[in-house]
C-alpha cells in the first residue's frame, strides 16, 4: 500500500484549516493554500483557538501547541504541491473554482498524488473530468464534517473511475488521522447530508408554520434525539449561504423534497449567515 509523507490541502478556511490541524496533529506535515498568502496565514491563525479549545477539554497537550501548528506551512503558491502524496480540496461549492483549482493542480502534482474533494454535494465523477484521462483512477471525495479537528466521520466516496486501491489508500489515511471512514456511493449530497438537510428544512418548515422557535428545536434535538448540537446552531457554524447553496444542488437532482425553505433564503438575503458574520439564527459576539 501507498503511504502518504505530505499532504497538501487547498482552501484555509474553516474546513480546510481544520482538515490541515488533522493531519498536523496525527505528526504530517502540511502545505495550506489559499488565494493570497494573508489569507492562508489567516487560517493557519484561527487554528491556535481550536488548539486552546482542545488542551481546555484534555483532548490536546499544551506543550505539542507550537510544534504541531509549525507543521502547516501556509502559501499562496501551487508550486510546492509538486511533490505531495495527497491533495486535499476544500474550496466553495462552485464548480468553476473547483475546475480551476484541479487544473492547475494537475499540471503540476506528480502521477501518483491522490486527489480528494472534500465536497459536500457535487458528484465525484463530474469533478474527476476536471483531470486529464490519466489520473481519474487517482480521484475520489472524502467529505469530512465540521468541525473536522473534532468529528470523527469521514465519507469517502470513489468516482466511476476510481481505482479500488485509490479507496483503500484514503481509508488507510483517514483511520491513520483517528477518524472513521465509511464508503458511500457517489450520488449527490452522498450519505450524511441528504439526512442532515431533509432534517434542516422541515425544522425551517416548523419555524415558518410557528409549532416552535428555533431555541426550542435545538433543546428538542438535544434533549429529545440525543444529538450533541441542534440543527440551528449547526447550520450557524456551517454558514447559511453554504447550506442554502447545498440545498439548491440537492434540489435541482432529486426535486421538491429538498426545496429550500423560503426563510432561509430571507437570512441569506439578510447576511445572516451564521458565525462567520456574527449573525444567523443565533446572534453571536464579535
Amino acid at each position: 500500500m501507498r503511504e502518504v509523507n505530505k499532504v497538501g490541502i487547498i482552501g484555509a478556511g474553516m474546513m480546510g484549516a481544520e482538515i490541515a490541524l488533522c493531519f498536523v496533529m496525527s505528526g504530517y506535515e502540511v502545505a495550506m493554500k489559499d488565494a493570497t498568502l494573508e489569507l492562508a496565514q489567516k487560517g493557519k491563525d484561527r487554528l491556535e483557538g481550536v488548539l486552546d479549545k482542545a488542551i481546555q477539554k484534555g483532548r490536546f497537550q499544551a506543550e505539542d501547541k507550537d510544534s504541531t501548528l509549525f507543521r502547516i506551512t501556509p502559501t499562496d503558491q501551487y508550486e510546492v504541491f509538486k511533490d505531495m502524496d495527497l491533495m486535499v480540496e476544500a474550496v466553495f461549492e462552485d464548480l468553476d473554482t473547483k475546475r480551476e483549482v484541479f487544473a492547475q493542480l494537475d499540471s503540476i502534482c506528480k502521477p501518483d498524488c491522490v486527489f480528494a474533494t472534500n465536497t459536500s454535494s457535487i458528484p465525484i465523477t463530474l469533478l474527476a473530468t476536471y483531470v486529464k484521462s490519466e489520473r481519474v483512477g487517482q480521484f475520489l471525495g472524502a467529505h469530512f464534517f465540521s468541525p473536522a479537528s473534532v468529528m470523527k466521520l469521514v465519507e469517502v466516496i470513489p468516482g466511476l473511475e476510481t481505482e479500488e486501491g485509490t479507496v483503500t489508500f484514503m481509508m488507510d489515511c483517514c483511520c491513520k488521522i483517528g477518524k472513521n471512514p465509511i464508503r458511500v456511493k457517489d450520488v449527490t449530497g452522498f450519505a450524511v447530508n441528504r439526512l442532515l438537510h431533509i432534517m434542516w428544512i422541515e425544522a425551517n418548515r416548523l419555524v415558518e408554520e410557528g409549532v416552535a422557535t428555533p431555541e426550542d428545536i435545538d433543546t428538542a434535538c438535544k434533549l429529545g434525539l440525543g444529538h450533541p448540537i441542534g440543527p440551528y446552531a449547526l447550520m450557524d457554524l456551517t454558514s447559511n449561504d453554504l447550506n442554502l447553496s447545498v440545498q439548491q444542488i440537492l434540489y435541482e437532482t432529486y426535486g421538491e423534497r429538498f426545496r429550500p425553505r423560503p426563510i432561509l433564503k430571507q437570512k441569506v438575503n439578510a447576511n445572516h449567515l451564521g458565525r462567520k458574520t456574527g449573525r444567523g439564527w443565533f446572534e453571536y459576539g464579535k
